[in-house]
């Protein structure tokens, strides 16, 4: 019974409500999927040219031996950025998904915020692990690491899939989008395989804070015989016997 209800727990906040909000607001609920997933579409229509591919490199590449500043001019562009040595049509599922269900359950700028945030913890935390160096129980990196492409899209991706994971409670999803994550970084230990356990250790912390912050007990909560409505008497003393 714990396991059904579980499930049905998790299928209500990850797929019932959103394909409500869905019906309820039409297409335009799901705006920022179609725009992400056209932004994609184009940025990997331009790479397939010489030129296009060094303009797409110059405006959302970010590599760890960049100077800060422009790594940070181009972080929101690289949301949009594929890796060229993935299955653009399957990565663009993927994107289109994790958009349109954050955004359905969301909002548009808890999305946008959350998509961001869990990129660039990646981004500034493999800048981290260049500055440490190779060794430190495998934790630093090699310089040269420095001039590979983060993982684009992705990152945000499993970001947005953990957060509403974490919001939603939904183990399943969860455990389907960190275990493969974690089996990605065990299995095939690469760049992408750090950033991608950043964004969802980043995703985690969001989470946990917006349920504390929106979970915050009050004076109504915590005493419930007490009534803001009604005005406080005074206390009465008795005198006391001389």
């Amino acid at each position: 019974m714990f396991i059904w209800r579980t499930l049905r727990g998790e299928w209500q906040g990850i797929v019932v409500d959103p394909v409500r909000q869905l019906l309820r607001r039409g297409l335009k609920g799901v705006s920022l999927a179609f725009v992400a997933a056209f932004g994609v579409i184009f940025f990997h229509w331009l790479a397939q040219r010489p030129t296009g591919a060094s303009v797409v490199r110059h405006l959302g590449g970010v590599q760890g031996d960049l100077p800060l500043w422009l790594a940070l001019l181009r972080t929101p562009v690289s949301l949009y950025v594929p890796a060229l040595d993935l299955p653009v049509w399957a990565g663009i599922t993927q994107l289109f998904l994790a958009f349109a269900l954050a955004e359905l359950a969301l909002g548009r700028a808890r999305t946008l915020a959350v998509a961001y945030a869990t990129t660039l913890a990646g981004t500034l935390t493999v800048r981290v692990m260049l500055l440490i160096g190779p060794g430190c129980g495998g934790i630093g990196l090699r310089p040269e690491i420095g001039r590979i492409l983060d993982t684009g899209p992705s990152a945000a991706v499993v970001g947005l899939f953990t957060y509403l994971a974490v919001v939603r409670r939904a183990p399943v999803v969860f455990l389907l989008t960190g275990g493969s994550m974690v089996w990605e970084s065990i299995v095939k230990p690469n760049l992408a395989g750090r950033e991608h356990l950043v964004a969802v250790a980043s995703a985690v912390v969001l989470g946990l804070v917006h349920e504390l912050r929106h979970k915050r007990p009050t004076v109504t909560t915590l005493l419930p015989q007490f009534r803001t409505d009604q005005p406080v008497r005074a206390e009465t003393r008795c005198p006391s016997p001389r």
